[in-house]
């Protein structure tokens, strides 16, 4: 069986806002992220705004995509609060076009998954629009399940989650 590809994950830095920008332009990302521009002025105020932490996706040491976690209970009335306490947020886009619908949104959110369970992350939820297919078969595929649909101030949201494995004794 072939190996998974490893993901990279680091945080997003001004040098990256033009990479962020092109991508956010492209058909495949414009028609969930809306105006380019306006999205990349809320990614570049992310990256001083302690409740998201905004990432740049590398597969081999080369960005290919943008990934966000948040904390609903540090927003002021964010609709996801209803989640249990340490619960994050996640969204997650293949910014490269050549890429989008090989796996790797899968892949890259299965083992950013592990990563924040490891650190005690006890559920994930994510939020695509009911009519993206696309990104709700790829979180399927990373083991996250629909719980609910809602219609916050982001616009019409399937919700999904994925809980941290429990631990069994040995």
């Amino acid at each position: 069986m072939p190996r998974e590809p490893r993901y990279g994950f680091r945080a997003v830095t001004p040098r990256d806002l033009p990479t962020i920008g092109r991508w956010l332009a492209e058909p495949h990302l414009r028609e969930w992220w809306g105006d380019p521009g306006e999205a990349l002025a809320e990614i570049e105020q992310a990256i001083d705004d302690v409740a998201t932490e905004p990432l740049i996706l590398e597969l081999d040491g080369k960005p290919i995509g943008y990934l966000q976690s948040y904390d609903p209970h540090l927003e002021d009335g964010h609709p996801y609060q209803d989640q249990p306490m340490g619960t994050l947020g996640i969204d997650l886009s293949i910014g490269e076009p050549d890429l989008v619908g090989k796996g790797h949104g899968s892949a890259a959110l299965r083992q950013f998954a592990a990563m924040l369970f490891a650190e005690g992350t006890p559920r994930l939820v994510i939020d695509p629009d009911p009519a993206n297919a696309r990104a709700i078969r790829a979180y399927e595929k990373a083991g996250f399940t629909a719980f609910d649909t809602r219609t916050t101030i982001y616009g019409p949201a399937l919700m999904m989650k994925r809980d941290a494995p429990e631990e069994t004794g040995s």
